[in-house]
């Protein structure tokens, strides 16, 4: 699956996707025919990225809401981010979207328009009424990408909650 937007490809890694992107990047990039400028795979994001893979794994059926998506540019195959949901939807219907942008890509509306693309999709399910989003304060480049794609605050305790 592939969602397509004017200048990008958002493509859901698989769990063997997700494992090479830890273990082996090059074998990565040949599989999908593209070059990782992203965000550094390393400290913390390596251990998310890990235990996304497990989880994409153990439930094959819902890899899509436990995957990380590559955001591709089409002009040229580099990946300049990567945005994914943390898990399936909730009880009340609500899926978390979260994302990252390699720093030498931010300011050219990349994020906004994969994060735009992607609710729009996962609004498009039937088992799917709210995309939600969690920004640390103080994040103005993370809440402004929000903000632009419909994104209102609900709720604030030592971080911010979004929803659209």
């Amino acid at each position: 699956m592939i969602i397509e937007t004017s200048r990008l490809h958002l493509i859901p890694l698989t769990a063997h996707q997700l494992t090479l992107w830890t273990e082996d990047i090059s074998r990565l990039e040949k599989e999908l025919n593209c070059t990782y400028s992203a965000e550094p795979i390393e400290g913390i994001f390596l251990e998310i990225v890990k235990g996304q893979a497990t989880k994409a794994k153990d439930d094959e059926a819902n890899y899509l809401f436990h995957s990380f998506w590559f955001i591709i540019r089409k002009s040229d195959r580099v990946v300049v981010g990567s945005a994914g949901f943390k898990n399936i939807p909730n009880e009340n219907d609500e899926v978390e979207i979260g994302y990252g942008l390699g720093k030498d890509f931010e300011g050219n509306g990349y994020m906004t328009e994969a994060v735009y693309a992607m609710c729009s999709w996962a609004k498009a399910q039937d088992y799917i009424s709210y995309v939600i989003a969690e920004t640390e304060a103080g994040n103005p480049k993370s809440e402004n990408v929000l903000k632009r794609c419909g994104f209102t605050l609900y709720m604030q305790d030592t971080n911010s909650w979004w929803k659209v």
